[in-house]
């Protein structure tokens, strides 16, 4: 056996082997990227909701006292105003990543 069918006998399993490692990792960074973003994307619809908690219980708060005093002093008009940008945000942001995730 000459030297160059040696090393052709060694290289090619080699080269397989590299090739799936290569693959492997590629695979392994790709799933991590994906975790990366579903998290990020996590973290901002949990920080939507508890925005949302809050405008409604700012909007109850106003709704509340403008009851008690007999009067709307521009309290229940602000934290509408609140409640609805907090709505328009959270439905903006489900709404991007519905789309994320069709394509």
């Amino acid at each position: 056996m000459d030297i160059s069918a040696l090393l052709m006998a060694i290289s090619v399993p080699s080269a397989i082997t590299g090739f799936c490692f290569w693959w492997v990792e590629r695979r392994m960074v790709k799933r991590e990227v994906e975790f990366t973003q579903k998290e990020a994307a996590r973290e901002k619809n949990t920080i939507l909701l508890i925005k949302s908690v809050g405008a409604a219980i700012a909007l109850g708060e106003a709704t509340a006292t403008a009851l008690k005093n007999g009067h709307c002093n521009g309290e229940t008009e602000t934290a509408l105003k609140f409640a609805r940008e907090i709505k328009h945000e959270q439905k903006d942001f489900l709404t991007e990543q519905s789309i994320k995730n069709l394509y």
